[in-house]
């Protein structure tokens, strides 16, 4: 399978998978082309070109600080806010950036080229960059797509893979899947196992999976314990503090009957992280990034596998969620620019209500029925943020998505696993719709909310 679970859930920075993480690995991409072709010391200009949502949202979502420490050759996955804004700070006071860490080139936000009316075939999210030589030549020039989740192709791969059937054990679609668990007796989390254990150790994989849990909690506590207001002009309160002291005191034993509570306190607290550019896990996108770990909050602390074993259930929940996961990158899209937030909420809640089946003692059957609900009543959901900032509606519509996961999959659990409609047909429904959708309501803030509110980011 092409896709892993660690491709679906890496650590980054908010506030967007596509916009932010993409491009800056896109840069970084770039750099990395220069250094290994010995063409950094014959730099002397870089241009950068966005096109179509990059460029219509870019500003909201930091796309463009993002592409700067990336030439410098910063990294999503590592790089720390306060290192992040230092050196945000020294380029906008200098006006130059450090190619590669060690070629000195000017170069801003305000230098780049937009043009959010022109979007190129293979993905609305594009980028190019040219690197000129003192007298003008070009030196190198790449064009890349930011396609979601963090996810960067250029114009010589394919954006989406092919679906043929693997004859590896491996699976491309949900049939596949279920057919793989009945003929080899395995759950969607030993299927999802065994692939990933192709590259790297069983150990390895448990260990990385509990890192990823690490870094969400690490986030949804910052999230509980920061106030104030997000950046931009919405001027969105946080509230996550402010709940969380509330609902300490109201439920200082972890009553049963406040769960919802505390999912959609996770949720939130994550997502305002996220808007304010903080250390986020894609999940599958940063976008959606509160909907699992409040989900997975609820599986550890109020399923008695959850509470038996967290760090079983955990590896467990993320692994078939990943599985999910999987199959939607392969045969639609996870990108908000592409399909909507259908592609993105509605990815993260198929997902979630996938792991949590599987955890609530679910059969593979019955995974592939909650995945395909939460997914069914999500179908035609519009990315429509608020002055192209992940805030309105983003962060209140993962808290809804996560309880949705977690319904979805108690109803999936009456069930024996038939069911109408597949995971497969609601999937190939979700692409097609994606397709249909007007541009104004993926990602570009023309449409729905986004000009309901009168309020210019972007």
């Amino acid at each position: 399978m092409a896709v892993s679970v660690f491709d679906l859930f890496s650590v980054g920075i908010g506030p967007s998978s596509s916009h932010t993480v993409g491009p800056m690995r896109a840069a970084g991409m770039f750099v990395d082309e220069l250094v290994g072709r010995d063409m950094v010391d014959h730099v002397a200009e870089v241009r950068v070109d966005l096109f179509g949502s990059l460029a219509a949202t870019g500003a909201g979502h930091g796309t463009m600080p993002a592409i700067l420490l990336g030439l410098e050759g910063c990294r999503p996955e590592t790089i720390e806010t306060d290192e992040m804004e230092r050196r945000l700070a020294t380029i906008r006071a200098d006006g130059k950036i450090l190619l590669a860490g060690r070629v000195v080139i000017a170069l801003t936000e305000s230098d780049m080229h937009l043009q959010p009316g022109r979007r190129l075939d293979q993905h609305p999210n594009a980028m190019t960059l040219t690197a000129f030589s003192a007298g003008g030549d070009v030196v190198y020039r790449e064009t890349y797509f930011s396609v979601g989740g963090g996810f960067v192709v250029t114009e010589n791969t394919p954006v989406r893979a092919e679906t043929a059937a693997c004859a590896d054990g491996s699976f491309r679609s949900a049939a596949e899947l279920l057919a793989l668990t009945e003929r080899d007796r395995l759950s969607v989390s030993q299927a999802m196992m065994r692939q990933e254990c192709v590259n790297r150790s069983e150990a390895e994989v448990r260990e990385r999976l509990l890192h990823i849990r690490e870094v969400m909690v690490a986030c949804q506590d910052n999230g509980m314990s920061r106030d104030g207001y997000l950046p931009g002009n919405l001027q969105v309160r946080r509230r996550a503090k402010d709940w969380f002291v509330r609902l300490d005191a109201e439920d200082p034993h972890r009553d049963p009957a406040f769960a919802e509570d505390w999912v959609n306190l996770v949720a939130l607290a994550v997502n305002e992280e996220n808007a304010s550019g903080g250390r986020i896990v894609t999940a599958p996108t940063n976008g959606a990034a509160g909907i699992i770990p409040a989900v997975l909050h609820y599986a550890l602390r109020y399923t008695p596998a959850g509470i038996a074993d967290p760090d079983d259930t955990t590896v467990r929940f993320l692994l078939t969620a990943g599985a999910i996961g999987s199959l939607y990158k392969e045969r639609a899209s996870i990108s908000g620019a592409e399909v909507g937030c259908q592609g993105e909420v509605g990815s993260a809640a198929s997902m979630a209500a996938g792991g949590l089946a599987e955890i609530l003692g679910g059969t593979p059957q019955q995974v592939e029925n909650a995945a395909e609900i939460a997914m069914e009543h999500s179908l035609g959901l519009t990315c429509d943020p608020i002055g192209g900032l992940v805030q309105i509606p983003c962060i209140e519509r993962n808290a809804i998505s996560a309880g949705k996961a977690i319904n979805a999959a108690r109803m999936a659990l009456r069930g024996d696993g038939t069911h109408r409609v597949s995971l497969d047909q609601v999937i190939e429904t979700m692409r097609a719709t994606g397709m249909d959708m007007s541009a104004k309501y993926k990602e570009t803030s023309t449409g729905g909310l986004a000009v309901a509110i009168n309020v210019v980011e972007c």
